[in-house]
């Protein structure tokens, strides 16, 4: 049985970056890196296919924290009555 071989993710988006530049071919780049020129061409999809996720989930990730937010603050405003009613029944 043969060992798979994992490289770390600065390896590959290094591989990636000198593929989406396109000055050399994925042949020339895996005979550099010594690895086979199908991995660097599924990594270059797979770079690709995740870039368009870069952008949307900024916006998404926003969208998502401002809702927290307002949920976060509503909770507040609602325990700070809870315990200005609280603290007045005490001193009674």
């Amino acid at each position: 049985m043969t060992k798979r071989c994992s490289f770390s993710d600065n390896f590959k988006a290094t591989v990636e970056f000198e593929a989406l530049r396109g000055e050399k071919t994925a042949q020339e780049i895996a005979a550099k890196r010594k690895i086979h020129p199908t991995q660097v061409t599924t990594w270059k999809r797979q770079a690709i296919d995740g870039l368009t996720g870069v952008f949307s989930d900024k916006i998404r990730i926003a969208e998502d924290n401002e809702a927290e937010v307002k949920e976060l603050n509503a909770k507040i405003g609602k325990l700070a009555v809870e315990n200005d009613f609280l603290s007045q029944g005490l001193k009674r």
